[in-house]
């Protein structure tokens, strides 16, 4: 018997874990769940709420409180950046991801926007310019399925993408190979990558943006991308529902 919300949450949450309560299951009604356990109906609310912060169910309207799916997608390390899939190819990064787990897209999968701007500091720094300095921001919203699953925004000099497909706002990559291949067509292809990750709570617009329920944390990835004599071609910022990715890299042990 539970007998406080602490308690209760930990039953609850044993038996998610264990799979006594699959992804996309409804937990019993909180009534139900008050006789079974001996408790009154504010213990079991504040249990739920305890799981839903921890983005362990979500309430749903009209059937109740939903265990979460896990991750449905696999996103990969390096392999996603591979020259292969976007040199020779038309396999740009979110697409080799979609294949390696066994799911499809089409071009309408990926929408952006396209705008001249002020670069912020950050960016600034990143790109080797002045702060201040115009940059060409391409900014894309990608989804599965209907569902939103990150957002991308890349950042590029003005000289180096003025005229090309990285400018053009129309769905999908930006044309065959994506911006990868774009670049190199500009002298400017891309040998190196840095990304590095971090997570934190959503803020309003981008939980909007990602339709993301109460409790879910976000992955933010920022990405730098240099030719091979070192210049940087890309600054870019992601943000990643945590829900709907699995994180895979994949390398050799450095000597």
């Amino acid at each position: 018997m539970a007998h406080g919300y602490k308690e209760l949450a930990a039953v609850l949450r044993d038996g998610i874990q264990s799979g006594q309560y699959l992804p996309g299951a409804t937990l019993p009604k909180q009534a139900d769940l008050a006789d079974e356990y001996g408790v009154n109906i504010k213990t079991v609310r504040n249990a739920v709420a305890l799981l839903e912060s921890e983005g362990l169910v979500t309430p749903v309207r009209r059937r109740g409180t939903v265990v979460r799916s896990r991750p449905p997608m696999r996103r990969l390390g390096s392999e996603r950046y591979a020259k292969s899939n976007w040199k020779f190819g038309d396999r740009v990064a979110f697409v080799a991801d979609r294949e390696a787990s066994g799911q499809t897209w089409k071009p309408t999968d990926q929408t952006q926007t396209v705008e001249r701007t002020t670069a912020p500091a950050q960016v600034a720094e990143a790109l080797g310019i002045e702060p201040g300095d115009e940059v060409y921001v391409r900014a894309r919203t990608v989804r599965q399925g209907g569902e939103p699953t990150h957002t991308l925004t890349s950042y590029y000099r003005i000289q180096d993408v003025q005229g090309t497909p990285l400018v053009d706002p129309s769905p999908g990559p930006a044309g065959p190979g994506g911006g990868f291949a774009v670049l190199t067509l500009q002298g400017l292809e891309p040998d190196h990558v840095t990304e590095t990750l971090t997570a934190r709570m959503p803020t309003p617009d981008e939980a909007q943006a990602l339709d993301l329920p109460a409790g879910e944390p976000v992955v933010i990835l920022h990405r730098v991308t240099r030719t091979k004599d070192g210049r940087v071609v890309e600054y870019a910022e992601g943000v990643h529902a945590a829900s709907r990715f699995a994180w895979t890299y994949s390398f050799k042990m450095p000597d």
